[in-house]
């Protein structure tokens, strides 16, 4: 009975040691459009067709709210007590204006402008694996009053709804926005961050889901219905590319969209998380996934310079030729 216990014993702590180990996904917590909209945090950009957009302006939302940044500091407190490490959205905008008072000293170097939304620029920064979205109103009942909210966690790379969890706190003569908001999720939170970890599983064993699209200059030296000698046969390059996909995603997954004689696109590509590199576990974004192909045709026998241009931290671009 003793020895039986032992094992049992053993058994539960080494459980308990294989689930403090697991890897949690990466998240941050931003307002959403429609907070943003109602309460005029906008400002609008150009993208790369010329056409002004409208979009939140986060620096203004936090300079002049302090709502929002109590209700976005509680958030993060529960976030943070289930186990999930949090990136601090006014820190990446810090870090983000360094960067680009950094970038601003290499201008006029004659590269390409890559457009990106705020948005964009923010994953990118940040790279978060999830976003949380967070819409809430302070609404007033006689003396008391309450938050009602929406809460959305978005996969950072496909923009596809993972969970949801809406409702109405209970009204409060004296709390604050902070507790009003504890009280509205607090009874949301563990299905929600269940959702939430079950979805980071998911892209644990099955990969992460990216687009990958080829293109070609009109000087590229190869068209994708062109023969090459590869392992031993002849095969057009479309084929190198399928086989390439197929050796490289997570479970041969990836699904072949469109193609012609100048492009591909590939969408639905499960990369993985995760690669070795030096000795050292480090993470996969769809850029440095979309680099090792670039690489492999830019070698023997395909020779095909090349340039990568990333169209959000889910989709990339590899332009073949001069």
């Amino acid at each position: 009975m003793k020895k039986t216990f032992t094992v049992i014993s053993a058994l539960l702590l080494a459980s308990t040691a294989l689930f403090s180990q697991a890897k949690k996904p990466i998240i941050m917590v931003i307002p959403s459009d429609a907070y943003c909209t109602r309460a005029g945090y906008v400002s609008t950009y150009q993208d790369g067709n010329g056409n002004t957009q409208t979009t939140a302006d986060y620096n203004k939302a936090f300079i002049s709210d302090e709502n929002l940044r109590l209700a976005i500091s509680e958030l993060s407190s529960i976030m943070a007590q289930r186990g999930f490490p949090l990136k601090d959205l006014e820190q990446t905008l810090k870090s983000m204006e360094t960067q680009q008072a950094e970038a601003a000293l290499f201008s006029g170097s004659g590269g390409g402008m890559i457009y990106e939304s705020p948005l964009d620029k923010i994953k990118r920064t940040a790279k978060a694996d999830i976003i949380l979205d967070l819409d809430f109103d302070i609404k007033t009942r006689g003396p008391q009053k309450y938050i009602s909210f929406n809460l959305r966690g978005v996969d950072a790379y496909t923009n596809k709804v993972i969970s949801a969890a809406s409702g109405d706190g209970s009204p409060s003569t004296a709390a604050t926005v902070g507790v009003l908001l504890e009280e509205a999720v607090l009874n949301y939170m563990d299905p929600f961050n269940a959702a939430l970890q079950a979805h980071f599983d998911d892209m644990f064993t099955n990969g992460r889901e990216v687009t990958v699209s080829i293109r070609m200059t009109e000087n590229c030296p190869l068209t994708m219905n062109d023969e090459v000698e590869f392992l031993g046969e002849v095969v057009l390059l479309s084929d190198v590319l399928d086989y390439w996909m197929d050796e490289n995603t997570v479970n041969h997954r990836f699904s072949r969209a469109s193609g012609g004689d100048y492009y591909v696109d590939y969408e639905q590509v499960r990369i993985p998380l995760y690669k070795t590199v030096l000795g050292k576990e480090r993470a996969i974004d769809t850029r440095s996934f979309a680099m090792d192909l670039a690489r492999f045709l830019n070698k023997e026998p395909f020779n095909l310079p090349y340039k990568l241009n990333e169209r959000g931290l889910g989709s990339v671009w590899i332009v073949l030729g001069d």
